[in-house]
């Protein structure tokens, strides 16, 4: 299929996560809990033997519904995954997920998580079929996701490593190969997935930033990087500012993706990012209401005070993996009409 290169003024583009159909995964379960960091295989509806297929099924649901809504960028929804980093962590050599550790998430609760028992090695490829998928069946501009080094370190119970800055510089060599297979394989954009750099600030300058840089050596494809504050549907409180955000100015990362719809954040802070491509999370995921086209307009609109429109995708503030479909499905919609009147405004 033919890619297409080219991106209007003010592209439109999910996170990563999409919402998953009910008929294959148990929403409710999913809702219950904190995102899984070991498998979480209860989750699913469908048979073992027929999962793979049904994946595939809903993940072309998925990119329709991205190219139905407009969407400029498309993702393959991430419908695979039982949460955004276990897909990928769980694949590694060096942890052992059958007999999970304990490691307190971002909100102070204890997590089962890998174990790692030795040292981290990406032996295979993990999402590389996932992008041919996703690049088979669409000629739009396609973007995968990845976890960052910094939050599978944080996300690991570390039984081999002389301390977490060894174990996340491992991971970062597994990041690092996965992101230039992916590049190769037909993603134009990967995004890598570090919300704990938010959430564990101090650790994230000690030696995060540096895992960060590492999975980014020698790659020459477009990247991105995502730092939130945690899904909206499991984290309630949205803090005024970013904790850590400045300190990517010097990452030879091309984009920043960050969310400013929930917490109403501050957008000076774009100054400190001048370098840099602005993923602008527009879209409120703590309300299954449906933002109209006017509304996220005016949540871009914020942005041009500090940036030029030409530096913006226009995008959700975090996965909308929680989301009801219908209420994914119309803020879709509202970011492809807001972009379409900002387009009409800027000429």
């Amino acid at each position: 299929m033919e890619v297409s290169v080219s991106l209007p003024l003010l592209p439109t583009s999910l996170v990563g996560s999409y919402a998953q159909p009910d008929w294959i995964i148990d929403r409710a379960k999913l809702a219950g809990r904190f995102p899984p960091r070991v498998r979480a295989k209860e989750l699913w509806r469908v048979a073992p033997e027929f999962l793979a297929q049904a994946q595939d099924d809903a993940t072309l649901l998925a990119i329709r519904a991205q190219e139905d809504a407009g969407l400029d960028v498309v993702t393959d929804g991430e419908i695979r995954r039982e949460s955004y980093s276990n897909h990928f962590a769980t694949a590694l050599d060096g942890v052992d997920v059958d007999n999970p550790g304990t490691a307190l998430d971002r909100s102070g609760h204890p997590n089962p998580v890998p174990r790692i028992t030795g040292p981290i090695r990406r032996t295979r490829p993990v999402e590389v079929d996932d992008v041919r998928f996703l690049r088979a069946h669409t000629d739009r501009t396609v973007k995968m996701t990845v976890p960052g080094p910094f939050t599978m370190s944080q996300q690991a119970q570390n039984d081999h490593y002389p301390d977490a800055e060894a174990a996340a510089m491992d991971y970062a060599v597994a990041v690092n190969a996965e992101i230039r297979a992916l590049h190769e394989a037909g993603a134009d954009v990967v995004q890598i997935d570090e919300p704990y750099m938010q959430a564990r600030p101090d650790a994230a300058r000690a030696y995060g930033l540096a895992a960060l840089n590492a999975a980014l050596d020698g790659v020459t494809g477009t990247t991105a990087v995502h730092i939130c504050f945690g899904y909206a549907a499991i984290i309630h409180e949205r803090p005024e500012g970013y904790s850590f955000l400045p300190e990517l100015a010097g990452c030879p990362v091309d984009q920043v993706s960050i969310e400013t719809a929930q917490s109403g954040l501050d957008l000076g802070v774009l100054a400190d990012l001048a370098g840099k491509t602005i993923i602008l999370g527009v879209i409120d995921l703590s309300d299954p209401a449906v933002e109209t086209a006017e509304v996220v307009a005016g949540r871009v609109r914020r942005a041009f005070a500090h940036t030029a429109p030409e530096n913006l995708v226009i995008s959700t503030d975090c996965g909308m993996k929680y989301l009801p479909r219908d209420s994914a499905e119309g803020k879709m919609r509202a970011m492809s009409g807001a972009a379409a009147l900002l387009r009409a405004e800027l000429g």
